[in-house]
């Protein structure tokens, strides 16, 4: 099982989403343009795209002609929560001051914050008018929804930046709302447009935040483990921002006072200085397998929130999302 094999059944659909993209990137401004262009080229696994037109394959959608321009609802409304995706990363990197991303320089670092943030507004307006030509209040209302539960969840995780009193619970409720609430958004979606009835769309929504929790989980237990040319980012990003991701949470609470103490004073510090003795910490408390295992109940309850729905080689895709999510190396 390879990320491209799972996304098969929507592969053709996923080329028309990126030639869309870059149509709807296009601007009279030279400076969004240049943006627009490094940003697409720096790639991306197109996720969250991908999980909508999943999504909306294994509900039963079919596309009714004339329903959008650029050849549907579906497309559009994948490249819509791309786009909210996207400026979500390029305030995120401003935020952080992070210098790299997928292996390459942020937008920030290339072209400065203002631009980085500035490109990040017309994403957002550009999403909503796209949403609106689609002309559905319920698509309209979700992704409204998603959002502000993200911008909340950004402003929730900033204040727990270098708070070592974050617990697991919080540190759960900012993921949920940061990074698994478009995930969620994005299946939902699929029901929405397949006119699935209530309970169908909210299996949906359930496996999307299910899933995305577990990619954020899996993101964090790789910042401590992964390869950094393959995670495409510096190891030890999450300690020199000050996160207390679980990881970090789980030796403040299970690991040994020494270590305990270690992590503490990382997290209120900041910086890569003490990564060495905290890496050490991690391990020797199993911090690691204990966030990966969260991730593998997340990814289990995600297969159990779509088992209504019918055999397909869509909902064989979303299975197999699923287990990705945890086995996955970058």
């Amino acid at each position: 099982m390879t990320f491209l094999s799972m996304l098969a059944p929507v592969a053709e659909d996923l080329g028309r989403v990126d030639a869309l993209i870059r149509r709807r990137l296009d601007s009279d401004v030279a400076l969004v343009r240049q943006v627009a262009e490094y940003i697409v080229a720096s790639g991306g696994k197109r996720l969250r795209p991908a999980l909508l037109l999943l999504a909306s394959g294994a509900a039963g959608h079919k596309e009714k002609s004339g329903v959008a321009p650029d050849g549907g609802a579906r497309l559009e409304l994948a490249a819509v929560v791309e786009f909210i995706h996207t400026a979500t990363l390029l305030h995120d990197d401003v935020v952080d001051e992070s210098p790299m991303r997928r292996g390459r320089s942020t937008a920030n670092d290339a072209f400065g914050n203002a631009a980085a943030v500035l490109v990040g507004d017309f994403l957002y307006s550009r999403a909503f008018q796209m949403m609106v030509e689609v002309g559905n209040m319920r698509v309209m209302q979700v992704l409204a929804e998603a959002t502000n539960t993200i911008a909340g969840g950004e402003v929730l995780q900033l204040m727990g930046s270098h708070d070592p009193e974050v617990d697991e619970a919080r540190y759960l409720e900012v993921i949920r709302r940061k990074t698994a609430k478009l995930f969620e958004a994005a299946a939902r979606l699929g029901g929405v447009l397949a006119g699935s009835g209530a309970a169908l769309e909210s299996g949906l929504a359930d496996y999307g935040m299910h899933v995305g929790t577990a990619f954020q989980l899996i993101d964090d237990v790789l910042d401590y483990s992964g390869d950094a040319a393959t995670i495409g980012k510096s190891l030890g990003d999450d300690l020199a921002e000050g996160k207390p991701t679980l990881p970090l949470i789980r030796v403040m609470r299970a690991g040994s006072p020494q270590h305990a103490a270690l992590v503490r004073s990382a997290i209120i510090e900041g910086g890569r200085e003490a990564f060495g003795g905290v890496l050490e910490a991690i391990r020797a408390c199993g911090a690691l397998d204990y966030a990966r295992e969260a991730a593998s109940r997340e990814a289990e309850a995600a297969a159990r929130a779509i088992a209504p729905l019918p055999a397909s080689e869509f909902k064989q895709s979303l299975l197999e999302l699923a287990s990705f999510s945890v086995t996955r190396s970058s």
